[in-house]
């Protein structure tokens, strides 16, 4: 990095470690989004319809289902507060498991998924009859043409963020900047996102909990794992298999450019994306001979969504808008990060420790120097994701950093310096050193790999002469143990029992109300796209070339 931009960071440093400044580091947003298939108690994919008991997963504010009807996920309100947050999605849990001991079912607690039946028998996620979840779950069935339903089984743990506009006012005085708040927010949010894929291999490394799969998950399929036992192929130096060609990448979207340079940018190549036909897709066709829906349309992506970025930018969409209409109406409001496991130890799939690590990374993104990217840049950050997912473990591995081989374990202590770093100053926000403490104790993850999780997954496999699928299974019963053994306060488990029936009646009275038909909404749904000047998925062609 050169001198000047290390100046500029250490000014930041210092700037935020004054009382004015710093404060505004207590007002920042967090919030969770959790999946989790259910399943039996012997392991298997439940094949039931979402519980009533848990309301419309159209509608529900807090509990919902991903891409397949037995995937949870569960939606926290944002906190300022990290305990806060992490209560909320406990009791998310204790009332859904009360609910899911009424079939006798549990929560896989795995990203990869358990034991599943043949693929067209993997229940796709369904909203009802109305345009929007019509939509929905016609863009679930397209996912399962274009890349098997068994992905749709696959879990994460989405992690929102976002910085007030008192921390905002302070970053713009001392750069001296002079456009308007929304769109310096805007422009800093994709510096942040840039540096995000620069190094987001670290938490890959630091919090990859997937390093095996069951045998049936592989079953027919291209791959690179070894096998482990009867049932479990792995590889010795794994962390995430959800990050690589297993998870949600596909041999179609390896052509997908996505520019990360400005928010016009982002919006026109991923819109190129959705607007132009792609070969493979315009085999499939969007309805069959009895003119039902196979997917959404013929295109590289259906919707924005499709993308499976380690990192997005969002913005709270209205009624029928599209994420990208809203970035281009409203730009960043807050991101998501997208590469986090779940934790197989943890019974909410994720700690504080793990938080408080991503807060003081996402820091260090946001106020280190974030150079626009050409597409050479760009091959290289998926070249490392790569190396990370599949050796990362490995001591020897080196990674690329412009154009260069450089040892993985000097690089990762060099970014745990400058998150530690920031998390002093978030320690000085919020009183006490929980921040630096979690950050300062990823520096023996880097030492000794043997202490990740990816790293404890396989050795207890090992030490308990269990399989992947077995290992999860017991994970699983002491999970439900965990949640049975303390109730939901009273008043709590009325709440969420009032939002699952008042969710049920506003589907109800949305699927009454609807009255054009779902091709014109689909119409409608898509001319919006007609305003983010698309370009061809592909461009720019030249590796060196800014997008």
């Amino acid at each position: 990095m050169p001198s000047i931009n290390n100046a500029i960071w250490r000014a930041h440093l210092a700037a935020f470690a004054e009382a004015p400044a710093n404060k505004s580091l207590r007002g920042i947003l967090r919030g969770l989004e959790k999946e989790s298939l259910r399943i039996t108690p012997e392991g298997n994919l439940a094949q039931t319809a979402h519980p009533l008991g848990l309301g419309s997963a159209l509608k529900h504010p807090h509990i919902t289902t991903d891409y397949s009807e037995a995937l949870l996920e569960f939606i926290t309100e944002p906190f300022d507060n990290i305990p806060a947050l992490l209560q909320q999605l406990d009791d998310i849990h204790r009332f859904t498991y009360k609910e899911l001991a009424k079939t006798d079912e549990r929560l896989w607690p795995a990203s990869m998924p358990s034991h599943l039946p043949a693929d067209s028998e993997i229940p796709v996620a369904r909203y009802g009859s109305s345009n929007s979840g019509t939509m929905k779950t016609i863009y679930r069935v397209g996912l399962g043409h274009r890349y098997g339903r068994s992905m749709q089984t696959i879990a994460g743990v989405h992690y929102n963020f976002s910085l007030p506009d008192d921390f905002w006012r302070e970053l713009q005085q001392q750069e001296g900047d002079s456009q308007d708040l929304q769109s310096f927010k805007t422009q800093r949010y994709f510096a942040l996102i840039r540096n995000f894929r620069r190094y987001f291999w670290l938490l890959v490394y630091l919090f990859g909990a997937a390093p095996a799969v069951s045998n049936n998950f592989v079953a027919g399929r291209k791959h690179r794992l070894q096998p482990l036992g009867d049932d479990t192929q792995h590889l010795p130096f794994a962390t995430s298999l959800r990050m690589g060609d297993l998870g949600y990448q596909s041999d179609a979207q390896q052509s997908l450019f996505v520019c990360y340079n400005n928010v016009s940018s982002y919006l026109r190549t991923l819109c190129g994306a959705i607007t132009h036909p792609h070969p493979d897709y315009e085999t499939i066709g969007v309805k069959d001979e009895q003119g039902h829906y196979k997917q959404l349309n013929t295109s590289l992506l259906q919707i924005e969504n499709e993308f499976y970025s380690s990192i997005r930018p969002k913005r709270t969409t209205h009624s029928g808008e599209t994420a990208l209409q809203a970035l281009r109406l409203r730009g960043v409001e807050y991101i998501e990060v997208r590469c986090v496991d779940l934790n197989p130890y943890e019974p909410l799939g994720v700690s504080a420790e793990q938080l408080r690590v991503i807060d003081a990374f996402l820091l260090y993104c946001l106020l280190s120097n974030s150079p626009e990217t050409p597409r050479s840049e760009y091959t290289e950050w998926l070249e490392n994701q790569k190396r990370i997912v599949y050796f990362g473990r490995n001591p020897e591995l080196t990674l690329l950093r412009q154009g260069k081989e450089v040892n993985f374990a000097e690089w990762a202590k060099e970014i745990l310096d400058s998150s530690l770093a920031c998390a002093r100053l978030l320690d000085q926000a919020n009183g006490g050193e929980d921040y630096t403490a979690a950050v300062n104790r990823q520096f023996a993850k880097v030492s000794d790999p043997s202490l990740t999780p990816s790293a404890r997954v396989l050795a207890d496999m090992h030490a308990q002469g269990k399989s992947f699928f077995d290992h999860t299974l017991a994970l699983a019963e002491l999970h439900r143990q965990f949640f049975a053994e303390k109730a939901l306060a009273p008043e709590t488990s009325s709440s969420f029992q009032k939002m699952a029936s008042q969710s049920l009646e506003e589907q109800r009275e949305l699927e009454q109300s609807q009255q054009i038909s779902f091709d014109q909404y689909l119409v409608n749904y898509y001319q919006q796209y007609q305003s983010c000047n698309c370009e061809p998925a592909s461009a720019p062609q030249t590796q060196n070339a800014p997008c």
